[in-house]
């Protein structure tokens, strides 16, 4: 996968993995690492499908629909390409926070519905990934989730939905709305960065 890797600037901070939306590349979310924690390394990583020359991590029948099938490959696909990395630079897969934006949350919500891969996650604008299966125990998991009240995409239902299925399987979550769509925005970003903080210094 093509991928972009910088460590830590100091022992101890976070590695991000960041995972774009839909029409991004590796470079779109390597702004935010400033913004979020300074002295963090990140795996940045393109997904591997495209729709209409447009990079996604997965494909979709329509908007909204996913292609579950292709979603439930292409998860094991990244999170195997994870394991090698964190082999090849040296960290440990737990040491990772996925920042995930759009497809990319959805994807980063998926590999935490098969395996509790992560202690902490930033999902922004995500959506349900799949429904009716059960979580793997969750305890010890943080979740922030950056949702917009106008999100044409992501409909609020979505968002509560997707936060009592983690707090369902153990999770911690905390949901920042903004009167925005679907776009990022700095006060999500200022949010997540307090919530990370606080998660960081517990």
């Amino acid at each position: 996968m093509i991928h972009l890797y910088e460590q830590p600037k100091k022992q101890g901070a976070p590695i991000f993995l960041l995972l774009h939306g839909t029409g991004g590349t590796e470079q779109d979310l390597i702004g935010l690492v400033q913004l979020l924690h300074p002295d963090a390394g990140y795996l940045s990583v393109r997904g591997a499908v495209t729709e209409n020359g447009m990079p996604r991590f997965f494909k979709r029948l329509a908007e909204g629909v996913f292609d579950e099938a292709d979603l439930a490959l292409r998860t094991k696909e990244l999170m195997a390409f994870i394991k090698e990395k964190s082999e090849t630079y040296q960290f440990s897969v737990q040491e990772l926070i996925p920042v995930g934006y759009s497809n990319g949350a959805n994807i980063a919500a998926n590999m935490m519905f098969e395996e509790a891969l992560f202690a902490q996650a930033i999902l922004l604008h995500p959506m349900v990934p799949r429904r009716g299966i059960p979580l793997p125990n969750s305890e010890g998991v943080n979740v922030f989730i950056g949702a917009g009240a106008n999100d044409p995409i992501c409909a609020a239902s979505e968002t509560e939905e997707l936060k009592a299925l983690f707090e369902g399987a153990g999770a911690h979550v905390d949901v920042t709305w903004s009167n925005h769509g679907h776009q990022l925005v700095m006060p999500t970003i200022e949010s997540a960065a307090s919530w990370l903080n606080n998660q960081l210094t517990q």
